[in-house]
């Protein structure tokens, strides 16, 4: 990087055809030693590579990517596998993302000051394929994340016309952070082969050019609409869990006296993410305090409301009905400020579920994913409510979509735990018994998953599995597990029946 930034210096003031560019191909590999020589594939592989990059720029093989893409500050491109001269087998190839060379007076320009929330520019998306007709969905794939990070409030994203100022242009991520005044990039290419088509996006954090996160979704090509909206729901909800881990990160390093109320919110965020009770009181604690400061700030009473909520739901709290009840009342404050507030929206409907008010719980669910599509979260408690209130197969699909949405969310054994419930109650037990296992091995501490994974146990006829795993369960806080318990709490849903015929079937005892 330092030799082909010196070189666009240097080439910076030369006319074209003076003008030295070179291309540099690395690769990672065995080689043979003669005398001061080096033979092998290992150098023809970094010849090949050197002869993929574009003048001034560098290729990486896969082995020299994964050596560097977490420790470099630097962003990449996959120009996915690459059949090469006298090479058998095809190369991946990565393109490294040259800086821009430095203009005059671009070192005394002052940079944007970020905003004081967080901020993102999603850069066009690069068309790989060498085809100027898939052009288009590149445009439109990056258009339409635009406008789906645009619906998250608590988000400052640039608008499209700027950052299409960088189409078609080699620009180091730290530059355009200075240049926007953004503190992260997403930025990704598109690659269009016969019937398949291959995209692949990044988040960076343009200060520092560390990689926050990736991901890469090969499809067939076919509805070009409907590939757009599946990838912008997918990068939309992979990014929003992402963007507070990392602001959290940020602000937990402030003294506190010095940490506004959006940042006392979003380390909350990041607290209540990690769903364990320690982390769950110090968000509680520190929600408190920014509401003290902010009276009228919705989201800390919307977030805040999911806190108590949850803490209720472990019974981490002396009186699990009150906690629920306010729950509810902070979701109603919040929204009284802010209508469109989502996670609002989604506590109060969790509410009103809990409270067999199933049909306005339905609709709570719905308008919190009307202003959040892509609210993996609030997916999964639809789902949920569906499910209490009988609809079992569209709960099916409801939180199938929460683990498309989000496979690597933080609240991925709930997100499983609940799939698993919903597979139970719609009676495929078989399908639901890998999710809720894996949801009592993520967190083996929570009643209510255990109480399920019994049923399920119980209606697959595996009776001898269950003794080991209800002693455990009633060693967690709470009352014992029994049948007449269960079906007490469950009196109001349309799934008590299933899951107590489950219990008394693994032998768990009436009272």
């Amino acid at each position: 990087m330092a030799v082909q930034e010196a070189l666009g210096r240097t080439n910076q003031d030369r006319p074209e055809e003076e003008r030295i560019q070179f291309r540099i191909g690395i690769h990672v590999g065995d080689v043979m030693v003669r005398g001061s020589d080096l033979f092998g594939d290992g150098v023809n592989i970094a010849a090949r590579l050197e002869s993929l990059a574009e003048p001034g720029g560098i290729c990486l093989s896969e082995a020299a990517y994964g050596y560097v893409r977490k420790v470099l500050p630097l962003a990449y491109a996959d120009l996915g596998s690459q059949k090469v001269r006298n090479i058998e087998e095809p190369i991946r190839a990565y393109a490294v993302k040259a800086t821009r060379p430095i203009s005059a007076g671009t070192e005394s320009a002052k940079p944007l000051p970020l905003p004081d929330k967080p901020s993102i520019a999603v850069l066009p998306f690069t068309n790989m394929s060498g085809n100027p007709e898939h052009e288009y969905f590149a445009d439109g794939i990056t258009d339409d994340i635009i406008t789906g990070l645009s619906h998250l409030k608590w988000l400052f994203v640039i608008a499209r016309n700027s950052t299409f100022a960088y189409k078609s242009r080699a620009v180091d991520v730290r530059q355009i952070g200075q240049d926007l005044g953004v503190r992260y990039v997403l930025e990704g290419s598109v690659r269009v082969s016969g019937s398949r088509i291959r995209i692949t996006s990044q988040l960076i954090e343009a200060g520092t050019g560390k990689h926050v996160w990736a991901e890469r979704y090969d499809r067939q090509v076919g509805d070009v609409f409907a590939i757009q909206d599946e990838i912008t729901a997918s990068v939309v909800a992979a990014i929003e869990p992402h963007l507070y881990a990392e602001e959290g990160a940020r602000i937990a390093s402030q003294p506190p006296d010095h940490i506004s109320t959006w940042g006392l919110v979003v380390r909350s965020i990041g607290l209540i993410s990690k769903l364990g009770r320690q982390e769950n009181d110090e968000a509680r604690s520190l929600l408190g305090r920014a509401i003290t400061i902010e009276p009228t700030y919705a989201k800390a009473h919307a977030i805040l409301s999911w806190a108590v909520w949850w803490a209720a739901f472990n019974y981490w709290l002396p009186d699990e009905q009150e906690g629920i009840a306010e729950a509810q009342r902070h979701a109603e404050q919040a929204l009284a400020l802010d209508a469109s507030e989502p996670w609002a929206r989604m506590v109060l409907g969790l509410c009103l579920s809990a409270d067999g008010q199933h049909e306005r719980a339905l609709s709570e669910l719905e308008a919190a994913l009307r202003v959040n599509p892509s609210f993996a979260l609030a997916h999964t408690v639809y789902g949920w409510a569906l499910a209490l209130a009988g609809r079992f197969d569209g709960a099916v699909v409801e939180t199938q979509t929460a683990l498309r949405l989000s496979p690597a969310d933080t609240f991925l054994s709930f997100y499983e735990f609940l799939h698993g419930l919903t597979l139970m109650v719609a009676g495929r037990f078989e399908d639901a018994l890998p999710y809720l296992r894996r949801a009592i091995v993520a967190f083996p501490n929570f009643p209510s998953h255990h109480a399920m994974l019994i049923s399920c146990y119980g209606h697959l006829g595996l009776q001898d599995r269950t003794k080991m795993l209800l002693a455990h369960r009633n060693s967690l806080p709470g009352p014992p597990l029994t049948v007449s318990l269960v079906r007490g709490q469950l009196r109001k849903y349309a799934i008590g029946p299933i899951i107590t015929e489950g219990l008394s079937k693994a032998g768990v005892p009436e009272s």
